[in-house]
């Protein structure tokens, strides 16, 4: 990581060790909204520019996922992607995904009642996929403890079943090098990992997945035709040939802070090197803990779970550090502007 950059793009009040609920925002992000605020307030509003900027949101985002731009829809929510997938989904669907996972990538399949959710451990996700399963879904990284999904695996399975995939890189995109091109749909909430503004979400749809018809786009409206600005009036003469079709319309400000913010994920080497420097922090941070009595969930994730240790999150804010809880656990996430001090200091918290 480059200490000059980072030093200019970010300068936290406290020790933040919780991304996994929100990234901080960088400061080219900050003066991106900040310049665009005061133009709207103004009067200098130039809606066609702002939809060009979220085109450039939606290149960046392609380029470090592993995919191209047609196969890319913007949004403002993961729930709201996962809508349009389940759906999509024909009566009868059968969908299989982790115990404990996210309820955004679950929760849309339970409200139709033609559709059958199934859950079972991560561990065994791969394994428990069979011939009746139309749809696994899951997140790379698991919000909850951090662990990383045996990706490989569930592919393996889900192709030899003829099951579509639906993965959730939300908890992943930035820091863990992901290939979008794999999956039939993926979908990633920006406003963590990628350092974006809440209200900026991508939805990828496989070619494959665009020619067969598998998503409907329900929510069509006037930025999903093939010439927008011609189809704002009486039904879309036209939809987009490519994974525009399934887009919502971009919320202006989140987008261009989300064009700025996610060229410094470029600058910055891409998830290749952004993932080496939150890994090796989260390593410190596992092996830190473990001396100090503590049993960490195991893995090499930039999100380190510490279950029973919730309980003191209270108290470390109060000292500066914040950090989050879940299910009882005390999660610190580590990201590119977090340094071995920050590590440290936790650590020594912690045993005092």
């Amino acid at each position: 990581m480059d200490p000059r950059l980072l030093a200019a793009e970010f300068a936290p009040e406290f020790t933040y060790l919780n991304t996994a609920s929100h990234g901080l925002l960088p400061a080219r992000a900050v003066a991106a909204v900040t310049r665009a605020t005061a133009g709207m307030a103004a009067g200098r509003i130039d809606q066609a520019a702002y939809l060009d900027v979220a085109d450039e949101a939606r290149a960046l985002f392609a380029r470090i996922v592993g995919t191209t731009p047609d196969r890319v829809a913007l949004g403002s929510a993961v729930s709201t992607h996962t809508g349009l997938i389940a759906a999509s989904l024909p009566p009868g669907a059968h969908v299989l995904a982790p115990e404990g996972e996210f309820s955004s990538v679950v929760n849309p399949f339970t409200v139709r009642e033609d559709v059958t959710l199934r859950t079972v451990p991560l561990d065994t996700l791969a394994d428990e996929v069979d011939d009746a399963t139309t749809l696994v879904a899951l997140s790379a990284v698991q919000s909850v403890d951090g662990r990383i999904a045996d990706l490989a695996a569930v592919r393996e399975a889900a192709r030899a079943a003829g099951a579509r995939i639906l993965l959730d890189a939300t908890q992943a995109a930035g820091w863990l090098p992901l290939s979008a091109d794999a999956y039939d749909y993926v979908v990633c909430g920006a406003y963590k990992w990628l350092l974006c503004p809440r209200g900026t979400s991508f939805l990828v749809v496989s070619r494959a997945a665009q020619e067969a018809g598998a998503v409907r786009p329900v929510h069509a409206g006037w930025v999903a035709g093939a010439s927008p600005w011609d189809d704002c009036y009486g039904p879309i003469a036209r939809l987009a040939p490519d994974a525009r079709a399934y887009e919502q319309p971009a919320p202006y400000l989140p987008y261009l802070g989300a064009a700025a913010a996610l060229t410094l994920v470029e600058e910055l080497g891409g998830p290749e090197a952004v993932g080496a420097h939150d890994r090796a922090l989260a390593a410190r941070f596992r092996a830190g803990v473990a001396g100090l009595g503590h049993e960490p969930v195991p893995g090499d994730s930039a999100i380190v779970a510490v279950p029973g240790l919730g309980e003191v999150a209270a108290q470390l804010a109060a000292a500066g550090v914040t950090v989050s809880v879940r299910e009882g656990n005390l999660r610190a996430s580590f990201h590119l502007y977090n340094t071995e001090e920050d590590v440290d200091r936790l650590l020594a918290l912690l045993k005092g």
